[in-house]
């Protein structure tokens, strides 16, 4: 049999024990539980800090689980019952709306595309399940950055480059615009990605409220929008296509 590491086995007993109480543990509370030295525990927590597992309240210096120990949590959730619960809802979206729609969830650093309906003509088309898309420009990554601290954080943290002439750089500016999207419910790609191609997206969250993907309606600019802004028929259907899966993932109404 081969041998277990033991700091993994510290940590995983670490996240257990974070896990087991709703309140959070100073670094004695969970030295001595653990039977460990103060300098060992405080060495696997900052490495669990540094990773996303746990977080520290700056104001009592105490652990709790963090935001990325809950995303690993949903992971099947994002890949498998998000894109069932998503078919349905996402075919219809791209019959009345006449474009493509994709399903996005927030990954390494960017947006997985995990479901793509084509736009219902007869043009050439490609499938675009597993690329991945940039947070900053997309309005599927602005969706996922407003709503999951994660991915927040991977987005300012990130070098956001300009792919044209509209893409938002500059961190106050960026941080705009994740605010006007938490205040509206949605957010907008109008030539911010690729020149002639606009977009809008609206959160997905599961039953606790989490935001586990977001949905888009993406085409032409022509199409897509009445001079520069979107028109406000497919904003409506992409929030309540949003509304619909959010719901069947046990969300509730919202």
């Amino acid at each position: 049999m081969a041998k277990s590491i033991q700091s993994l086995e510290r940590a995983a007993a670490m996240l257990r024990l974070l896990a087991g109480g709703e309140r959070r543990l100073g670094l004695s509370d969970i030295a001595s539980s653990l039977e460990l030295a103060k300098g060992t525990a405080h060495g696997i927590l900052r490495t669990l800090q540094a990773e996303g597992f746990v977080e520290q309240d700056p104001a009592s210096g105490r652990y709790q689980l963090g935001a990325e120990l809950l995303r690993l949590g949903t992971g099947y959730l994002d890949v498998h019952e998000l894109r069932a619960r998503a078919l349905v809802w996402t075919d219809d979206l791209a019959r009345s709306s006449g474009e493509s729609v994709h399903v996005g969830v927030a990954h390494q650093h960017g947006v997985l595309i995990v479901h793509h309906v084509f736009r219902p003509d007869d043009s050439r088309q490609v499938l675009e399940v597993g690329a991945m898309q940039p947070l900053h420009s997309t309005a599927l990554g602005k969706v996922l950055a407003a709503y999951d601290p994660v991915a927040h954080t991977e987005a300012l943290e990130a070098e956001r480059e300009a792919f044209t002439s509209r893409t938002v750089t500059d961190p106050a500016e960026f941080e705009a615009v994740l605010d006007l999207t938490r205040a509206r419910g949605w957010a907008a790609d109008v030539e911010e990605t690729w020149e002639g191609v606009a977009a809008v997206a609206a959160p997905i969250h599961d039953r606790r409220r989490m935001p586990v993907g977001a949905v888009a309606i993406t085409g032409g600019v022509e199409r897509v929008c009445e001079g520069r802004e979107l028109r406000s028929e497919l904003v409506a259907a992409v929030r309540e296509c949003a509304r619909s899966v959010s719901r069947d993932l046990g969300a509730g109404r919202f």
